[in-house]
């Protein structure tokens, strides 16, 4: 083995670790198709893909291609399916895909049941979607289960506006990965684990490589129940000559998330930590003025927006155990003027999408704030997210629902969901990336899509 100088990887290849001669780096199952793309084999000429029902049978030749893709057809709807490629003596893994139509154009699928990241998890999480300004698109998500290591991060590129997507590379270690734009490179930010060091890097050329990491921040294992870095990937704002981000220091284990922010300048590198500032972290007071009677685990997953003039962190609320249930966000103020100052509670606002990460964006055409969160609909089913909905508000703190984006309630609602946007304007219409749990999905949380939406004309429906 040899030393590796960067983060990333294609793909990354741990020791012991099954994951074939051949690398299948992304599956598209269809209602009656599934579409496997892998990454070229040296020396292979013509590969073979092979399939058949999950545990039934011979595996039957699909067909043949000198390319890096192929089309399984005439499958079985609703149904699980077993496949690789071959070439020579050299052949992939076996994957597991299930047949079924799915919401969206599919980035990427991951089978609950596939092994293929058992070293990190079995389930895509962290939705990310940038524009990089060459004119592509980036999709990244990381692959997660309790109690795995979850480290992994996956990044896909699509040249047709999102029409069809292709992989690109593989981070590691990197969880909760968030990218970003600056100064026209691309960065991401995330953990190394659940609770884990804060981590940068950069990639000069779309992806393709990223920079060793630097760990801007120590954390803890979220393995034990320690507190540590909670970061989610919600977008990094510029405002008052510096750059935002918003992170939680804390862990469900211990009962808390104390929300904070950290900070750099503009124009400096972002890569050298000593120029980076982090507020002291605040925890919840359950005696704050405005908040339900209880105790609460606090804020995650805040959303960093700029309100009559001031930058706010607008916060995830965990209500499961207060008096109210749900229907609440938690408003904090960031002491730009202090970045090492903890933030200041501000009050709670109504807002339907309380219980799941969501995403806020300002429109400079219309004037308007708009979001996307998974709506609570019933108070007897707080967790659901099978309703996922764009709201609108004129000051940020008044909301109203514009409309629901996708739908799929009378289904079994712990089996659907679509949470944890990126949502981005881009020009006349707004695109965003959920992280998507349907068709044989473990539950509702443990998603086995990351799915790309456009809404086009949107400023048309509002």
């Amino acid at each position: 083995m040899r030393s590796h100088p960067s983060w990333s990887y294609a793909p990354y290849r741990p020791p012991f670790v099954e994951v074939g001669d051949i690398y299948v780096c992304r599956l598209v199952p269809a209602e009656k198709e599934i579409r496997l793309e892998w990454l070229p084999c040296e020396g292979a000429v013509c590969y073979t893909v092979w399939f058949r029902l999950r545990g039934e049978g011979e595996f039957q030749r699909a067909g043949e291609t000198v390319g890096t893709a192929f089309d399984i057809s005439g499958l079985a709807p609703g149904r699980d399916y077993e496949c690789y490629v071959e070439a020579g003596s050299k052949r992939s893994r076996v994957r597991l895909a299930r047949t079924g139509k799915s919401v969206g154009t599919v980035i990427n699928y991951l089978h609950p049941e596939d092994e293929a990241y058992a070293f990190s998890g079995r389930y895509l999480c962290s939705p990310s979607l940038v524009r990089h300004p060459a004119g592509y698109l980036l999709a990244s998500m990381d692959v997660y289960a309790g109690m795995y290591p979850q480290n992994l991060t996956l990044i896909f590129r699509s040249d047709d506006e999102g029409q069809t997507w292709h992989y690109v590379s593989e981070l590691f270690p990197c969880f909760w990965g968030k990218m970003f734009i600056y100064e026209g490179a691309l960065y991401m930010t995330g953990v190394s684990t659940e609770y884990g060091d804060l981590l940068i890097g950069r990639s000069d050329d779309g992806g393709v490589t990223f920079t060793e990491p630097t760990v801007l921040l120590r954390g803890g294992n979220g393995k034990n129940g320690e507190a540590g870095v909670h970061k989610n990937p919600q977008p990094l704002v510029e405002f008052d000559g510096r750059l935002w981000l918003s992170w939680e220091w804390g862990a469900w284990k211990r009962g808390y998330h104390a929300a904070s922010v950290a900070s750099a300048p503009l124009g400096c590198d972002l890569l050298d930590a000593e120029n980076w500032s982090f507020a002291e972290p605040l925890k919840y007071d359950p005696a704050w003025e405005g908040v339900p009677k209880g105790e609460s685990a606090g804020n995650i997953e805040g959303m960093l927006v700029v309100v009559d003039g001031e930058l706010h962190n607008v916060m995830r609320y965990s209500m499961d155990k207060l008096e109210r249930k749900w229907g609440l966000a938690v408003d904090y103020r960031v002491n730009t003027a202090d970045p090492e100052a903890p933030l200041a509670y501000v009050g709670c606002i109504e807002y339907p999408c309380n219980n799941s990460k969501f995403a806020i964006v300002y429109d400079e055409v219309s004037g308007k704030y708009l979001s996307i969160g998974s709506r609570i609909y019933d108070g007897e089913k707080i967790r659901a997210r099978d309703l996922l909905s764009l709201l609108v508000s004129e000051d940020c703190r008044h909301w109203r629902v514009a409309w629901d984006e996708i739908d799929l309630r009378g289904i079994d609602h712990t089996l659907i969901g679509f949470q944890y946007v990126s949502m981005e304007i881009d020009g006349d219409d707004l695109i965003y990336q959920c992280r998507t749990a349907m068709n044989g999905a473990h539950n509702f949380h443990d998603s086995n899509y990351a799915t790309f939406h456009r809404i086009r004309n949107f400023r048309d429906r509002l």
